[in-house]
C-alpha cells in the first residue's frame, strides 16, 4: 500500500520510516493522499470520501494509532470515518525484568514499542529491581543481565520517536533479595529483602540507583516502588530502634527518598500498599476495615502520586471503592492492573479479562488518568510475553472507547498482530482443566505442577483423581497444534503450548498409573510404564525444552535460563530414576518401591484442583535451594 502523507510531519518521520514495514506501507508521490493535521482537540479523527484521506490527532502517540487505524481501514476498500476519543492521558505496560529472572533483550522491547505505538499505549515501564547498571556498585545486578546504561538510552530513544514514555520503575525499600544477599550490602540490610531505613549508607545507596535509572531516560518521572516490605522495622531496625509504627517508619523513609527525588527535578510515584497494610488488623491490601488516620495522612510527605495496584478482584464496586480509599490520601491515583502471566506457562485469560473490564470501567467512572498495565515474571518467566499480547490490546480498545467493543477489539488486534483473538483467549484453556469453574477466577495453574511435579512422589496426584487430565491435554495438544499454523508470525506461542499439552497428555496422569499398577501388582503395566510410556514422555518433554530454550534465547537475554534448565533437569532425571526404579523393583533387585509405599495425601489437605504458586513445592516436600 503506497501513501503520499502531507502536512507537518517533521517531528513524525522517523517514526513513520520505522513502522512502515511492519503495517507494509510505502511513501510516494503517487499513492493515496493523505491531509495529516495536528489539532488541540484530544479526539482521534480518521477518514477518507473519495480520493483523499485525512488523519487527525493531537499527539504523536495518537497519530501512530491513527497511522494504524488508516490502513486497517483502508484494507477494506470503502470510504469510512472513524473518530475515538482518549479516555486516560497515560496508559502502557510495565514488563518484569527482574522477579522471574529473564530480562528482555534490546530486539524484544523494540518490538514491544512497535506493537505498542499501532495500539496507541503511550508508555511503559522496565521493572527493575537490580536489571540495569550501577556503576559504583559492581555486584547490583551481577549475572543478572541487567541492562548496561548504553541499552537504556537506546530504548528511550526507539520509544521516544514514537511520543512513548519510558519511566523507569525501580525499587528504593525492600524487594530487594538478589542485591541484598551480597556481602558487600550487609550494612544497609534490615532483613533479607528490605533496606535499612534511616541509616545514612542506605540512603546514599538510593541516591546511585536513582541517578542510574535516570541518567540514561528523557523523562523526570520515576516509579520508586515501596511495596511488600512485610517485614518493615522488624530486623536490624528495630534491634537499633526499639518499636516505631510502620506508618512512621514509612513516613520517614519516603521522605528521605522525597529529598532525593527533589534534588534530581523528579517527579515520582509509588506503590500504595504498605500505608493500607499499616492501617489492617491482618496486614491485607484490600482489608475493607483498614483504617489510616487522619493524622497519619497529614504526615504522609507531599509531591509523591500512590499507585493503586490491584489484579485480584472481579467486581466494579471494588475498584470504585478503593479508588476513593486513594483519593482520601490527597490525589488521584494511578490504576495498576494486571495481565494474568506470572502463574506458570499458561495466561490467565479469564481472569485477564475479568479483572480488567471491571477495573477500567471504575476508572473510567472515578476520573482516574493514569493506568498501567503489569506483566510480572514471578518465579521464573515460564509464559511467553508474546501470549500477552491480547491483554495490551485489551488495554488499549478499552484506552480509546468509552465502552470495550469486544468485535472492535478482535478487528484490532487481528490488523495489530496479525493474530486471532479466539486463539489468544482459547490459552486459559491450558489451565482451565475440569474440575475448575468458566474464567478459572480461583486462577489455579495445575498444568506447571503437572508439569514439574515428580512422578514417583505424586504431591499432586489425589487432587486430580478422576478428573481425566490425559483427555483434556490431548484434545488441547492438537487445538494447539493447529492454532500454530493458522496465527502467523506468533505461531510460536502456541507451538510451545502444543508441546506442553502433549508432555501433560502423557505425564497428568502418569503418577496415578504408576502407583495403581504398583498397588495392584500389575507388573505387566509397570513394565510397558517403564519401557514405553516413560521413554516416550522423556522424549515429549525434551521436545518441549529444546523449544522453550530456542524461544528464551529469542526473547530474553541469556540469564535466567538456567533456572529453566534446572527445573527440566529435575524434572527428566526424575523420569530417568522412576523408570530405573520400576525396573529393580521388576527384577527383584528392591522389594518395595518406598516412594509408591507412601499414601498419597491431598496437597495443603484441600479436596479438588489446588493453586500452588511457588516451583519449590511442585517436585518435592523437601526444601531445595531454586528460587
Amino acid at each position: 500500500m503506497k501513501l503520499n502523507l502531507e502536512g507537518d510531519l517533521a517531528d513524525l518521520e522517523a517514526g513513520i520510516a520505522t513502522l512502515s514495514p511492519d503495517l507494509l506501507i510505502e511513501r510516494g508521490a503517487d499513492g493515496l493522499t493523505v491531509s495529516v493535521e495536528r489539532t488541540g482537540d484530544p479526539r482521534i479523527e480518521v477518514s477518507m470520501d473519495g480520493e483523499r484521506a485525512v488523519i487527525r490527532y493531537s499527539r504523536p502517540i495518537h497519530f501512530y494509532r491513527a497511522l494504524g487505524l488508516l490502513v486497517e481501514s483502508l484494507r477494506e476498500g470503502k470510504p469510512f470515518a472513524v473518530t475515538e476519543e482518549p479516555q486516560f492521558d497515560t496508559i502502557g505496560p510495565m514488563f518484569d525484568v527482574s522477579q522471574g529472572n529473564a530480562v528482555l533483550n534490546l530486539e524484544t522491547v523494540k518490538r514491544m514499542i512497535r506493537l505498542m505505538a499501532v495500539m496507541g499505549l503511550d508508555m511503559f515501564m522496565l521493572y527493575a529491581e537490580d536489571s540495569y547498571d550501577v556503576e559504583e556498585q559492581p555486584y547490583f545486578g551481577y549475572m543478572r543481565g541487567r541492562y548496561t546504561q548504553q541499552e537504556l538510552k537506546e530504548l528511550d530513544d526507539y520509544a521516544s520517536q514514537f511520543g512513548i514514555e519510558m519511566i523507569p520503575c525501580i525499587q528504593t525499600l525492600s524487594h530487594l533479595k538478589d542485591v541484598l544477599k551480597w556481602a558487600c550490602f550487609a550494612d544497609i540490610r534490615d532483613d533479607e529483602e528490605t533496606m535499612l531505613v534511616g541509616h545514612e549508607q542506605t540512603y546514599e545507596f538510593i541516591e546511585q540507583m536513582i541517578a542510574a535509572a535516570m541518567r540514561p531516560v528523557r523523562t523526570k518521572r520515576i516509579h520508586i516502588g515501596m511495596d511488600e516490605a512485610w517485614k518493615l522495622g522488624q530486623g536490624e531496625y528495630l534491634l537499633r530502634n526499639g518499636y516505631r509504627s510502620k506508618f512512621d517508619i514509612m513516613n520517614d523513609h519516603l521522605k528521605r527518598v522525597l529529598d532525593i527525588t527533589d534534588k534530581y527535578g523528579l517527579k515520582p510515584m509509588m506503590w500504595s500498599d504498605m500505608y493500607f497494610r499499616a492501617g489492617s488488623q491482618t496486614g491485607d491490601y484490600y482489608d475493607k476495615d483498614c483504617v489510616i488516620p487522619d493524622e497519619v495522612v497529614e504526615a504522609m510527605p507531599k509531591g509523591v502520586q500512590q499507585v493503586y495496584w490491584d489484579y485480584y478482584h472481579f467486581d466494579e464496586e471494588f475498584y470504585i471503592d478503593w479508588i476513593r480509599r486513594h483519593k482520601k490520601l490527597g490525589s488521584m491515583p494511578v490504576f495498576a492492573g494486571g495481565i494474568w502471566n506470572w502463574k506458570g506457562f499458561v495466561l490467565n485469560y479469564g481472569a485477564t479479562f475479568v479483572s480488567t473490564n471491571a477495573a477500567l470501567r471504575a476508572c473510567k467512572q472515578e476520573g482516574v488518568r493514569e493506568v498501567i498495565a503489569t506483566l510480572w515474571g514471578d518465579d521464573g518467566t515460564e509464559c511467553d510475553i508474546y501470549s500477552a499480547l491480547l491483554g495490551l490490546q485489551l488495554f488499549a480498545e478499552h484506552a480509546y472507547s468509552r465502552e470495550l467493543g469486544e468485535d472492535k477489539l478482535a478487528r484490532r488486534f487481528r490488523f495489530c498482530t496479525g493474530a486471532e483473538m479466539k486463539a489468544f483467549m482459547d490459552i486459559k484453556f491450558v489451565d482451565e482443566v475440569p474440575g475448575i469453574q468458566p474464567d478459572n477466577l480461583e486462577t489455579y495453574n495445575p498444568s506447571r505442577y503437572m508439569l514439574w511435579q515428580n512422578v514417583l512422589l505424586g504431591l499432586f496426584d489425589r487432587n486430580i483423581e478422576g478428573l481425566s487430565m490425559g483427555e483434556h491435554y490431548r484434545m488441547w495438544s492438537d487445538k494447539m497444534k493447529e492454532y500454530a499454523s493458522s496465527n502467523g508470525e506468533l505461531g510460536f506461542v502456541f507451538e510451545l503450548l502444543h508441546r506442553l499439552c502433549s508432555a501433560l497428555a502423557l505425564k497428568a496422569e502418569m503418577g496415578l498409573k504408576i502407583t495403581g499398577a504398583y498397588r495392584e501388582g500389575d507388573k505387566g503395566a509397570l513394565e510397558e510404564i517403564a519401557s514405553v510410556h516413560l521413554p516416550e514422555l522423556t522424549k515429549r518433554v525434551n521436545s518441549l525444552r529444546s523449544f522453550h530454550r530456542e524461544r528464551w534465547f529469542t526473547s530474553y537475554k541469556a540469564f535466567g535460563w538456567e533456572v529453566i534448565d534446572g527445573r527440566y533437569g529435575t524434572l527428566l532425571l526424575g523420569l530417568d530414576t522412576a523408570a530405573a526404579r520400576i525396573t529393580d523393583y521388576l527384577k527383584g533387585r528392591i522389594a518395595v518401591i518406598e516412594e509408591l509405599e507412601e499414601e498419597r495425601l491431598l496437597f495443603n489437605g484441600q479436596e479438588g484442583l489446588v493453586d500452588c504458586y511457588f516451583y519449590k513445592a511442585m517436585p518435592t516436600a523437601s526444601r531445595i535451594a531454586q528460587p
